[in-house]
């Protein structure tokens, strides 16, 4: 008979990291999963990425959108949401999905706070203030990571899943904040050079800085001190959710079986390595600066694993 602990150097062992040290962070902690579940996160997770990514690509050639291209891209959300409601498949891949929500008990109310998020990000050009960046996160980054959440505590007896025993929405968000910006001081010269804002105007006025700032300093223009005081504020907001975010990982994991309870560690680690980088007094916010080499990605994978390991 193996016994847990086998089983769990078992599990730690069977991802190729080396192959896979480029993906999303999310895609890493769920290879430790079994491959049922995997592939759910996988089908889950294209689903968001194809409505994201609608929008973020219909905003990076800088010309604006029509209203008639937001009318149409409104419409084809609203529709692929309602059809998800209705349990009317879109498309085969949409099929896909409802039989994987189903399958693992997957509320639908994700999805469709995605929808209602990037339907505003259609109709607005960035956030009037943090709060209101805040409620657009709830759809941008709080969903997806409920659904990881919610993924991490369903549990199996023979074919049929449970949910978690915990509400994964409360339990998904303060990781979730504490990675969406981290994304945007790390993204900061990509998103900019896409046409892409995600501090709130209320921050950049108090700060005295225009948008064509940022644009200029995405392209190597000179860092001034206000702009290492905008990203102080917002490397501060983080390490507020980074408490709060270690605090909540470490309730939920009696909840839930060791692969699970990695894949949350490995999450915070990753971004926590990101979060490291972040030098505001000398930091020049590049693309290049921000993004650990695969070889410290390597690294902090495996100091993730073994330090996991010893508490077993």
């Amino acid at each position: 008979m193996i016994s847990d602990k086998a089983k769990f150097i078992d599990f730690t062992q069977q991802p190729d990291f080396k192959q896979i040290l480029t993906n999303p962070i999310l895609d890493i902690a769920a290879r430790f999963w079994e491959n049922e579940r995997y592939e759910a996160f996988k089908i889950c997770y294209r689903s968001m990425r194809i409505i994201d990514d609608l929008i973020d690509n219909s905003k990076m050639d800088g010309k604006g959108i029509s209203d008639d291209e937001k009318k149409h891209l409104t419409d084809f959300i609203k529709e692929w949401l309602q059809n998800l409601i209705n349990k009317k498949p879109y498309d085969s891949y949409q099929a896909k999905l409802l039989t994987t929500m189903e399958k693992f008990k997957i509320p639908l109310w994700p999805w469709e706070k995605l929808g209602k998020a990037m339907i505003y990000d259609l109709n607005h050009q960035g956030f009037k203030t943090f709060a209101v960046f805040l409620r657009y996160a709830e759809g941008a980054a709080v969903a997806p990571a409920s659904i990881f959440m919610h993924l991490c505590g369903v549990s199996k007896n023979k074919d049929d899943f449970s949910p978690p025993p915990f509400d994964i929405r409360q339990a998904a968000r303060p990781l979730a904040l504490f990675s969406y910006l981290v994304h945007i001081i790390r993204d900061f010269q990509k998103d900019q050079q896409n046409n892409l804002n995600y501090f709130a105007d209320n921050i950049l006025e108090r700060y005295n800085i225009s948008l064509q700032m940022l644009k200029d300093i995405s392209h190597h223009g000179e860092i001034t001190s206000n702009f290492r005081h905008l990203i102080k504020r917002y490397y501060e907001y983080a390490f507020y959710y980074n408490q709060k975010a270690r605090q909540k990982i470490n309730d939920l994991l009696i909840y839930l079986e060791p692969p699970y309870q990695l894949s949350l560690e490995m999450i915070y680690n990753l971004y926590l390595q990101i979060f490291e980088k972040i030098d505001i007094s000398k930091g020049t916010f590049t693309t290049a600066e921000l993004n650990p080499s695969p070889e410290e990605v390597h690294n902090r994978i495996f100091s993730t694993i073994n330090s996991f390991s010893a508490l077993e």
